[in-house]
């Protein structure tokens, strides 16, 4: 990935995507907002207990980079499922309800998404000129969230899986997601290749296995036939001074932002 600054703003965008004017793309850091402490300092989620005048501070600032607001992207209401929704600019200010997964091949249309450990899944279909932006946690991944996306593009947009440009954003690495039930079981139900998702403590520090969450949202993409996939190699709980980590904050954390746009 490449970090970027405009105006203060710190963002980054994935090397392999293209520059060709068609589709923007940002994955915001927890830098560059107005809030305080613990959620220091562009947080952009209403969920958790900053104020909401400042949360939409940092979304002036943060959308503005793409000369939108809240009211010009669509948001999702996130459950960590596996439900895809296209969408078009008639839900512009709203949250898609139960969906972690949007897509749409509307030119104009902006989506978004907050995160704190969870994967950024981003896809960009340059022939039938589509994107799309998933939510997958442990729970996205087993339920092959990423999988679903790239078939939600087949049927809606005719894309074809092999077309498509997909990036795997900042999450939680496996050298800090420790997990015990029911994630063990769930990943090796979902994933005939678990003993190299689950990975042993270096040290015997632990005996509970560290699961290797970017990797098990790329597989999922190359399962559906995705055969580029960009990983950005940041954790989320190493790097607190770049993004919010649930995990390693306790809780007690804000949210940074993906979004995606498709231009005319």
């Amino acid at each position: 990935m490449k970090l970027l600054h405009q105006a203060n703003l710190p963002y980054l965008q994935f090397a392999t995507w293209p520059a060709n004017g068609r589709v923007q793309h940002a994955v915001f850091t927890r830098q560059g907002g107005f809030s305080p402490a613990p959620f220091a300092s562009l947080n952009l989620s209403v969920s958790v207990a900053d104020e909401v005048e400042r949360v939409y501070a940092n979304r002036r600032r943060a959308y503005g980079l793409f000369g939108r607001d809240s009211d010009t992207v669509v948001h999702a209401h996130l459950v960590h499922g596996n439900a895809v929704t296209a969408v078009t600019q008639a839900q512009n200010g709203t949250w898609v309800p139960h969906s972690d997964g949007l897509i749409t091949n509307e030119p104009g249309c902006a989506l978004t998404m907050n995160f704190a450990d969870c994967t950024p899944i981003l896809l960009y279909d340059p022939v039938q000129h589509a994107i799309g932006l998933g939510h997958a946690g442990w729970q996205g991944a087993v339920k092959d969230l990423p999988g679903a996306m790239v078939r939600a593009m087949q049927q809606q947009f005719g894309s074809r899986p092999g077309d498509l440009i997909a990036a795997v954003g900042p999450c939680i690495g496996p050298c800090c997601y420790e997990v015990g039930e029911p994630v063990i079981s769930a990943v090796r139900a979902a994933f005939t290749d678990n003993q190299t998702l689950l990975l042993p403590v270096p040290n015997g520090r632990s005996a509970r296995p560290h699961f290797d969450l970017p990797e098990a949202n790329r597989r999922c993409l190359l399962r559906a036939g995705v055969q580029q996939v960009e990983l950005s190699g940041c954790c989320t709980a190493c790097r607190t001074d770049l993004f919010y980590s649930h995990r390693a904050e306790k809780g007690k954390t804000g949210r940074f932002g993906a979004m995606v746009v498709l231009m005319a």
